[in-house]
C-alpha cells in the first residue's frame, strides 16, 4: 500500500514535513477543498490539500478543523503557503499534533496537480506490483498442490510467501503438520488449539483471528462440504499485503479441494473394507481377501481373525474407525456398529482402546477367516453383555467360562425360540435390561427412560408370557440361556 511517508519520500514534490507522527498511514487518494468542514465530503485514507483560503483570520478555529478531518479518516493535510498564508499557522500545527494527524507543508511552486499525479503513478505501480506478486504466489501454491504430498507442500510454500509461519491442526486442536516458516518459534500453538475447539460448532463458514502490534494469526477451516477435517492456521505480519490475504485464500480453497478428492478416495475405500468385512462375518475369506487387494494389493488376512463389535455414539464410532485405519487395522461401519477385525494379540488392547473412546466393546471368539461367521457372531454376543462399567467384554469371560459351553448350540437355539416366542422386540429388550441389573426395576427404568410403574406393567406382560415367575432364579436363568441362545432374528 502507498504510505504517507512514501509521498513525502518523493524529491520532486519538496514537500516538507512539520507533524508527521504515522509516516506509516495508508493513502486512498487525494483530495482538495477549501472548506471549513470538508469532511462529509471524504470516504477516509485521503491527503487533503489546502490553501486555507477561507481560513485567513482563523485563531482558535483550527482545533475543530483538525479534530473533524481526524475523525473523517484523513491521512494527512497538505498545506500550501505562498497565497493565503505565507507560512504554515503555528495553531494548525498545534491542532495537527495534538490530534496525532500527519501535517506537511507545500511550497508555492509545487501544484496541488503534481501531488494528485504523483500519488495517483505511486498507487498504479503498488497495484502492479500487488498483482505480480499474488500471480507469481498464486502459481507456487498450485505447483505446490500437485506434488506427491499436496497438503505439506501447500502450508510450506504458504509460509514462505507470508514471510511468517502455518500449521495444521486436526479438529481436536492436535498439529498435524507445522508449524513451518520463518517466525515458526513465533506460533502460538496453545491459543489456535483453543480456537479451533470453538470453531468446530460454527462450521465451514467460520474463522478466526488474533493480533498484536508485530503479526497476526487466523484460523481457517478446511473441506468443502460437512464438518470441517481440518484448520489451517497462518501467522502473518501485522501489516500484510493484498497478496499475502489473497495466498491465505487460496490456500484454504486449495486445501479444501485436496480434503474433498482425499474424502473421496478415503468413501471409496470404506465401502471396500466394509463389504471385507461383510464377507468375513458370511464366512467367504476368499472373497474378501480379493476385495481387500483392490484397496492394498499387499494386503493379506491373519491366519487366525477375532472379530470386534462396538456400539456407541454415531461421532465416536466415526472417530474410532479412523484411528483403527490409521494403525492398519481392518475396520468400518457395518449393520450399524463398529466392526473390525484383528490378530487374536491385537484384540484385548484395542478392545480396550475403544472402550476408552466411550464405545461398548465385544471381542469374538478366535477363529480362521473361513469360518468369520463364527467369530462375529460371538463378538455380537459378547457385545450384549457389555455395559458402561464393563466397556469391552470378551468372549472367553462370558461363554468359555459359562454354562452355554455345556449345552449344543442347536437345542440351545431351538430352547430359545420356544421359551421366547410370546414376546416381541421390545418385550426383549426389557428382559434383557432386566437381567443386566439383576432384576432392578428401578435401574431399569432408569436404562430405558420409563416410569417405575410402566416398568413394573410391562414385566408383569413378560412375567405372563414366561413359564414362571420373574423373582425365581430358575426363570432368570432359563431367561439369559435363551436371550444368549437366541436366532439371529431374537438376538439384539
Amino acid at each position: 500500500m502507498v504510505l504517507v511517508g512514501d509521498v513525502l519520500d518523493v524529491r520532486a514534490l519538496g514537500l516538507v514535513a512539520v507533524e508527521v507522527c504515522h509516516r506509516d498511514a495508508p493513502v486512498r487518494w487525494v483530495a482538495t477543498s477549501e472548506l471549513a468542514d470538508p469532511g462529509p465530503f471524504l470516504e477516509g485514507g485521503e491527503i487533503l490539500l489546502t490553501t486555507g483560503l477561507e481560513t485567513g483570520a482563523w485563531h482558535d478555529q483550527w482545533d475543530g478543523y483538525v479534530r473533524r478531518l481526524a475523525d473523517a479518516g484523513v491521512a494527512a493535510v497538505g498545506f500550501a503557503i505562498g497565497l493565503t498564508h505565507a507560512e504554515t499557522p503555528a495553531a494548525l500545527a498545534a491542532a495537527c499534533r495534538r490530534h496525532q494527524l500527519n501535517l506537511f507543508e507545500v511550497p508555492r511552486r509545487t501544484t496541488f496537480v503534481a501531488i494528485s499525479r504523483h500519488v495517483a503513478h505511486l498507487l498504479e505501480e503498488q497495484e502492479s506490483t500487488a498483482t505480480r506478486e499474488s500471480l507469481q504466489i498464486q502459481r507456487k501454491l498450485i505447483s505446490a498442490a500437485a506434488k506427491p504430498d499436496p497438503v505439506v507442500a501447500v502450508i510450506t510454500a504458504l509460509a514462505a510467501a507470508l514471510d511468517g509461519a502455518t500449521c495444521l491442526m486436526n479438529p481436536d486442536g492436535r498439529v498435524v503438520t507445522g508449524p513451518v516458516g520463518t517466525r515458526r518459534n513465533e506460533f502460538p500453538l496453545d491459543e489456535v488449539a483453543q480456537d479451533v475447539k470453538r470453531l468446530q460448532a460454527h462450521g465451514l463458514r467460520s474463522a478466526a483471528a488474533q493480533s498484536n502490534p508485530t503479526l497476526s494469526v487466523s484460523v481457517h477451516p478446511i473441506g468443502l462440504r460437512g464438518r470441517a477435517s481440518a484448520y489451517l492456521a497462518a501467522l502473518v505480519p501485522a501489516r500484510a499485503s493484498e497478496a499475502q490475504r489473497q495466498a491465505v485464500t487460496t490456500a484454504v480453497a486449495l486445501l479444501g479441494l485436496i480434503d474433498e478428492q482425499d474424502r473421496s478416495r478415503a468413501t471409496t475405500r470404506q465401502h471396500l473394507r466394509s463389504r471385507a468385512l461383510e464377507l468375513l462375518a458370511e464366512s467367504d475369506d476368499r472373497t474378501a481377501q480379493l476385495v481387500l487387494e483392490v484397496d492394498q494389493p499387499a494386503a493379506e488376512l491373519p491366519k487366525h481373525i477375532r472379530f470386534l463389535r462396538a456400539t456407541g455414539d454415531e461421532s465416536a464410532i466415526e472417530n474410532a474407525v479412523a484411528s483403527l485405519e490409521r494403525r492398519g487395522i481392518l475396520a468400518g461401519v457395518y449393520v450399524g456398529e463398529l466392526c473390525a477385525v484383528v490378530a487374536p494379540a491385537q484384540a484385548k488392547a484395542t478392545g480396550s482402546q475403544l472402550a476408552e473412546g466411550g464405545l461398548q466393546v465385544g471381542v469374538g471368539n478366535a477363529v480362521t477367516p473361513g469360518d468369520g461367521a463364527t467369530g462375529y457372531r460371538t463378538a455380537g454376543l459378547a457385545l450384549a453383555q457389555a455395559t458402561e462399567v464393563s466397556g469391552v467384554v470378551l468372549w472367553d469371560q462370558v461363554i468359555d467360562n459359562g454354562p452355554l459351553s455345556l449345552i449344543d448350540p442347536e437345542k440351545a437355539a431351538a430352547f430359545a425360540e420356544s421359551w421366547l416366542h410370546g414376546l416381541d422386540s421390545e418385550q426383549l429388550e426389557i428382559l434383557r435390561c432386566f437381567l443386566r441389573h439383576h432384576g432392578s426395576r428401578l435401574k431399569v427404568a432408569e436404562e430405558l427412560g420409563l416410569h417405575r410403574n410402566t416398568v413394573r406393567n410391562r414385566l408383569a406382560a413378560i412375567e405372563a408370557a414366561l413359564p414362571g415367575k420373574l423373582d425365581d432364579p430358575q426363570t432368570r436363568v432359563s431367561a439369559w440361556i435363551a436371550l444368549q441362545s437366541a436366532p439371529d432374528d431374537l438376538r439384539p
